[in-house]
């Protein structure tokens, strides 16, 4: 009886199923622009229903109808929508009309707010989300590169690493100058500051908040560059503010489910140039018969010669006997940096579920991103979840809720931004005499001593470098970093004209970290361990008050206010080992328990700030010709003094269509000029008006507490940023070209610094309002569609940044602002002088004009070069020389894409032009003459038979000042020109003079030093200009394919046939450096090395990733 039921019910569905294929008709057509050009991805939706298809690549559709009385709805973006009563026809062909709105695009500015962008009188560039993800990304900043002017953006290391973006200059002398980010309206900000520091010379960097953002979940990225498009976030806008929204629901055609997979395979092909030519040691001395390990210098018995000498790794003999064995010299590592390199791999998934009804919409999603890096046992792992909701609860009452949580983690975060516990740093101190693949195995001793070279005879603890495998695997940063970021938001319609926003935002980080440091590293012999707890908690509550009326037909205007209030929470804990202290009491036992009471290191801070703000704005436009736009914010702040607290930042633009006043034919679409005027400011940190107590540790059982020797300041005030642009948007045939062109000004007063105060004050410096900044720029884009064919389509997108800050002020007895010493030299900017260039000592030469000598290098009596480290004169004025700037000359992106049919081909390139780094990776090798470079500048003239008359005929570049720096005559062998000295043909010298000054200022010359009797030679070991920033400075000019994409798109018929709405297949590449202007193997972008707490711009200490050509595939599906 059941089974009978069953089938009369199964009986009946049939029936009705049939009946509705009869009643059903197909309708088919084509739909093309009132151009003649055929549109694909035309939506055809069936009238009063979700059911709908889009029109294919020839413009095609096809659609089941269940009654003649059907109507077809088919919307386009930029066209005017259309319906079709489809009636007896069988097909139906539309020709869809521009639409006069097609201009109105509509952009997310300050505080969440959308505005048509023709009326800003401000510059905002606005991303989609998708050309973000085109080739996938670990950082969405990342994406970004190239394609928006005024912004430069720096990855400062491999995956994980923080990203660096500064928009429109530097605005500030003592921040790092970052944007602040708002996501769904919820603010982040992401530093330059988190690097963690547990051990001695462990640097490591964990990445900024930035990074815990899921790429696959941006719909759209917004910048706002300047003042006057950020004023209304008063104090925290300074710097630029860049907008994420996330993607919602808003979207889908009923229920839907997306899913996204990427693999990216990272294989190294280019690394840091070595000499294969020499062992160990500092004389090339053939009668050498063990090699010295623990030599830095590799100027020691040539390799490939048929030499032999005792040398590491030891047999199991050699060391029991203690008797060595000399073995050929060869260069067995020349493959070192390529064997212990790994190709470096990432896998993404993202699956998302969205939904849209009448009344609410959703997005869930989640992503799991894994990857395992270029050196041995590092990785990342990131797991991202959200959700974005609407719910239009009445006509008047909207409700958005959004809410990201995501935990970023690895077990091992290598050291790279400086020295001595970085891999990096480790594969490249290991001599070409050893094959690397022999330290695999890297305990000699397990628990207690690493396998690394050192001298047969001496203790295998006396080595000088560091088993580079030793250091991937038995130092270990691991972190975990939870983010929630939340926001809750009610719109309320009280009429047509008057609406609420209410809102509330949270973000909340809570950051792990444990190092562990097993026994046997030269810095931490007996092994360190600690942990660290990094919190950090913002709420902001803000309201907006909005009215909208016409004053008459031709003015309409929006006024509105509001006020927001924020709440910041931090704390830092730390329980470690002494950095360099005496480790741990049971090797290998990582235990707080396990480290002695008069060797751990507990820190504690904690900090709260409040900001309470109001806000005003309005904008008024006329017969849609004119806009003006005007905002006022005043926000009193914790951190300031109390009495003098509160600031206000006010803000008008305004924006002029001139193609709607003047009559300039159908081809301009658009003539807009556009006029802008800001104030914005940075406060200051928490705990700055007044002196803190800190633990200054401790004396026996006694703890001791300090006040630092940096004085605070009561009087402080908050910096002051006062921004002009001026600017043009241009859009011609009907759209297909459009260029925008912006000039801007900015003065930043009252600049917040640590001044120096002299010994006889008992501290070392004072918090001042002691300087001011002018930034000056332009910033250009060029888009347009080259080719619009009904089967090709090619686009293309060009950008131009430029840009330069001066000091225009400094307090008095302030002579200049120094943002890192390095090399010998600095980042140093004068009164007058450009913020980020780099001063280096002055090589000594003969300052009598009256000499024949005048300009000739001045050598001491030993042709040794003498250097003068003096910065100022005695009235504050530069002399020490300039040698570069970090900043760049300009910056150019271009984008193209070409799409056939179903296929798309994508690019992205960037250029940097001009702008220098210096690189101590090369100051430390070429110190140690470990690079064929360094060789190749030392001049061999062993073929000039008159060596003296030869460098006196080429003075212009051997005594010069503005001849070849530092050009060392000579060589390491006679084959390269060596001189004969102290039995080997190792001997070189530095042209100059020797002699010195009379009483009345004359040069009295006491031995030429070129070459003839009486030249001081030396060992070619022990010749490099360590005391000269410039030996190791580099332009740093490249040109990389940011991203190349080659992808299909499967006909919908295909799509469906495996029950998918959309189907998309692709391969990719990204960050291929196709060029640099240094050509050492380097990533200029990457030069940023740990220097008192952040990541130093411009310079780079072994943060040296290899080169790789990625290859990624990436899979996109939807239900």
């Amino acid at each position: 009886m059941k089974k009978r039921k069953i089938n009369v019910l199964l009986l009946i569905i049939f029936s009705m199923f049939v009946a509705n294929m009869v009643a059903q008709q197909e309708v088919t057509g084509t739909v093309k622009s009132d151009d003649g050009l055929l549109l694909p991805g035309v939506s055809v939706v069936l009238k009063g229903t979700k059911k709908g298809v889009s029109t294919d690549f020839d413009g095609n559709y096809s659609i089941q109808v269940p009654t003649s009385n059907a109507t077809l709805v088919f919307s386009y973006t930029g066209m005017i929508t259309q319906e079709m009563l489809v009636g007896d026809k069988k097909v139906i062909d539309v020709i869809l009309k521009t639409s006069s709105e097609q201009l109105n695009e509509v952009v997310v500015t300050a505080l969440g707010i959308s505005r048509e962008k023709k009326s800003l009188g401000y510059s905002v560039a606005e991303v989609d989300g998708d050309d973000l993800t085109t080739v996938t990304q670990e950082n969405a900043l990342n994406g970004l590169n190239g394609r928006v002017a005024g912004v430069q953006i720096n990855s400062t290391g491999g995956t994980g690493s923080t990203v660096s973006v500064i928009l429109r200059g530097a605005s500030s002398l003592t921040t790092d100058n970052q944007p602040l980010y708002i996501i769904d309206g919820v603010p982040l900000t992401s530093g330059l500051t988190n690097i963690g520091s547990t051990g001695s010379g462990v640097a490591v960097d964990y990445g900024g908040g930035i990074s815990d953002i899921n790429p696959d979940d941006i719909a759209n990225v917004s910048v706002l560059k300047g003042p006057s498009a950020a004023a209304l976030y008063g104090s925290r806008g300074a710097n630029g503010v860049i907008m994420i929204t996330t993607k919602s629901g808003k979207k889908a055609k009923g229920l839907g489910i997306s899913f996204t997979s990427s693999n990216v395979f990272e294989t190294p092909y280019k690394f840091l140039e070595k000499s294969m030519r020499f062992a160990n040691g500092s004389r090339p001395d053939p009668s050498i018969t063990q090699i010295d390990e623990t030599s830095s210098g590799w100027v020691g018995p040539e390799l490939d010669k048929g030499l032999s000498a005792i040398q590491w790794p030891y047999s199991e003999e050699e060391i029991e006997s203690g008797i060595g064995v000399a073995k050929p010299l060869i260069s067995r590592g020349s493959n070192n940096a390529k064997n212990f390199f790994e190709t470096a791999y990432t896998l993404t998934n993202t699956i998302a579920v969205e939904n849209n009804s009448d009344r609410m919409n959703y997005r869930m999603s989640y992503t799991n991103m894994r990857n395992e890096g270029f050196i041995p046992n590092s990785d990342l792992k990131r797991n991202n979840f959200g959700i974005n909701s609407t719910f239009d609860i009445n006509d008047q009452l909207k409700l958005t809720a959004s809410l990201k949580y995501s935990i970023s983690e690895a077990d091992n975060r290598p050291s790279t931004t400086d020295r001595n516990a970085n891999p990096l740093q480790a594969i490249y101190d290991i001599n070409p005499h050893i094959d690397i693949r022999d330290m695999r195995d890297y305990w000699l001793v397990e628990g207690q001593t690493q396998n690394a070279p050192y001298n047969l005879g001496n203790s295998p603890s006396d080595f000088e470098y560091n088993n580079p495998y030793f250091l991937a695997y038995e130092i270990n940063n691991g972190f975990k970093r939870k983010r929630l970021i939340g926001n809750i938001q009610a719109d309320y319609r009280f009429t047509d004209k008057i609406s609420l926003m209410a809102r509330f935002t949270y973000n909340d980080s809570n950051e792990d970290r444990e190092t562990r440091i097993s026994s046997g590293f030269n810095r931490e012999m007996n092994g360190a361990y600690g942990i660290q707890n990094l919190t950090g908690v913002e709420s902001n509550a803000d309201f907006l008050l909005s009215y909208s009326d016409k004053l008459s037909k031709d003015i309409d205007f929006t006024l509105s206010g509001g006020g927001n209030t924020r709440n910041v929470d931090n704390s830092f804990v730390s329980t470690q080992t002494k950095n360099g202290g005496s480790g741990l009491i049971v090797p290998n036992l990582f235990l707080l328990s396990n480290i002695a009471a008069d060797n751990i290191d507990y820190t504690e801070r904690i900090s709260k700030e409040r900001v309470n703000s109001l806000y005003a704005l309005g904008n008024i436009g006329y017969k849609d010709m004119i806009y003006i736009d005007a905002s006022v914010r005043n926000d009193w702040s914790s951190t300031l003094p109390e009495n003098d607290n509160s600031f206000l930042y006010p803000s008008v633009s305004t924006s002029i269509l001139a193609n709607k006043i003047f009559n300039m034919g159908t081809n301009v679409s658009l003539f807009k000029l556009r006029v802008g005027w800001a104030q914005a400011g940075n406060d200051t940190s928490p705990y700055n008006l007044y002196a803190i107590l800190s633990n200054n540790g401790d004396w026996g059982a006694a703890s001791q507490l300090a006040v630092s020797q940096a004085l605070k300041n009561d009087k402080i005030k908050a910096e002051l940023n006062t921004s002009t642009e001026y600017g043009i948007d241009l859009s011609l045939f009907r759209s297909r070209l459009t260029m925008d062109f912006t000039y801007y000004e900015s003065n930043n007063e009252n600049q917040i610094f640590q001044k120096s105060l002299p010994i006889s004050s008992g501290a070392t410096s004072k918090l001042f309002n002691a300087g001011n900044l002018n930034s000056k720029g332009y910033e250009a884009s060029l888009g347009g569609t080259i080719i619009d064919g009904e089967n090709l389509r090619w686009n293309m997108n060009l950008t131009f940044t430029t840009n330069k800050t001066i000091i225009t002020k400094l307090a008095e007895g302030t002579d200049y602002v120094n943002f890192w010493s390095e090399a010998k030299g600095g980042a140093y900017t004068w009164v007058g002088e450009e913020v980020g260039q780099i001063v280096d000592r002055k090589l000594v030469r003969v300052e009598d004009e009256n000499s024949p000598y005048y300009g000739w290098p001045l050598l001491d009596d030993e042709g040794w070069e003498n250097s003068d480290r003096t910065l100022s004169d005695e009235n504050g004025n530069r002399v020490a020389p300039v040698i570069g700037n970090y900043n760049p000359d300009f910056k150019m992106g271009l984008q193209t894409s070409i799409q056939y049919k179903n296929w798309n081909l994508s690019m992205n390139f960037d250029w940097r032009n001009g702008g220098q780094f210096v690189s101590q990776t090369h100051r430390y090798s070429e110190s140690d003459l470990q690079t064929t470079r360094w060789l190749n500048k030392v001049h061999n003239l062993s073929n000039v038979g008159d060596i003296p008359t030869y460098i006196k005929n080429n003075a212009d570049k051997f005594l010069s000042p503005n001849g070849e720096f530092y050009p060392l005559v000579g060589g390491p062998t006679a084959e390269d020109g060596g001189f004969p000295i102290d039995g080997l043909n190792d001997g070189v010298f530095l042209p100059g003079v020797i002699g010195k000054y009379d009483e009345n200022g004359n040069f009295i010359a006491e031995q030429e030093n070129i070459g003839g009797p009486g030249t001081q030679y030396h060992t070619y070991g022990d010749n490099y200009p360590w005391d000269f920033t410039r030996a190791s400075t580099f332009d740093a000019d490249y040109v990389k394919l940011r991203q190349i994409s080659i992808s299909y798109s499967f006909p919908r018929a295909i799509a469906e046939k495996v029950s998918m709405r959309n189907l998309s297949l692709s391969l990719f590449s990204r960050n291929i450096i196709l060029w640099t202007k240094a050509g050492i193997n380097i990533d200029p972008e990457s030069a940023f090395q740990y220097s008192g707490g952040n990541l130093s711009q411009g310079v780079e200490r072994y943060n040296i990733q290899p080169w790789a050509i990625p290859v990624g595939f990436k899979l996109n599906a939807s239900f």
